[in-house]
């Protein structure tokens, strides 16, 4: 079937790093099941993103409750946005989960959740294999829904010294409440953003990212909650790195 400049009825996810015109895409349990729910019918025309950049349009050829096949005519590279990595703490889980979805929409890198001290005292908290795939699935939707091209590296939660020691070279960030203004921070690729648990770090915690060369920084005069600072936090971070790209441009 051709699909020549068709309009997608819907957008789905395809973990397939192999796009190519005239391939056909064999999408997953769950996408078939996307499919159904939104009634998209044979013939019809579709959208398929993979999370690595690639962006495809084709056309629905076979769809049952398990599989679902798409002939595609299309595809489009898009730009990986520039490189944020975000130390999340392991918190409330529901919180966590809304905060690594709009992490995505912002175009976060990475996202590897922190053990802090008082990270142990919470409960529901997200942590382990499963809430790492509940991750997965709210960022995929995000990036759906948002347009994106790439997904976050997703990391299982890990104890301080572990994420400091994998933080990338770059602009390390510490959001505190005792900072300077993380908005007058000059910043260059990659900014690793470091976020602390709600009640507090300890002094021990504090010293290990501020001896790896993480800047104590803020955001308000006031206390955010972590999810609310998270997504300030990456906010700024994109807005400043889209700055300096227009003025080296």
């Amino acid at each position: 079937m051709e699909c020549a400049d068709c309009t997608p009825v819907a957008t789905f996810y395809a973990a397939d790093d192999s796009f190519a015109v005239g391939s056909t895409v064999n999408l997953s349990d769950e996408a078939a099941h996307h499919i159904r729910v939104a009634r998209v019918a044979v013939g019809e025309c579709v959208a398929l993103r993979n999370g690595l950049g690639k962006a495809a349009v084709g056309v629905l050829v076979k769809a049952n409750r398990s599989s679902a096949l798409v002939d595609v005519s299309d595809i489009s590279e898009i730009p990986r946005p520039a490189p944020i990595h975000l130390l999340a703490p392991v918190a409330d889980r529901e919180r966590m989960l809304w905060l690594a979805e709009k992490a995505m929409e912002l175009g976060v890198s990475s996202w590897r959740p922190v053990v802090w001290r008082r990270s142990k005292s919470v409960s529901p908290r997200g942590e382990g294999s499963t809430f790492q795939s509940k991750v997965k699935a709210r960022m995929i939707s995000a990036l759906l829904q948002s347009g994106g091209g790439w997904l976050p590296d997703i990391f299982p939660e890990a104890p301080i010294d572990r994420a400091v020691a994998a933080a990338p070279l770059g602009t390390r960030v510490l959001l505190a409440k005792d900072g300077e203004p993380m908005a007058g921070v000059p910043m260059t690729a990659p900014v690793t953003i470091a976020l602390g648990p709600e009640g507090g770090m300890e002094p021990a915690e504090r010293d290990a990212f501020i001896g790896a060369a993480f800047l104590p920084v803020k955001l308000t005069q006031s206390t955010l909650r972590f999810e609310t600072a998270g997504l300030a936090g990456v906010a700024i971070a994109a807005a400043s790195l889209a700055l300096s790209r227009q003025a080296n441009a």
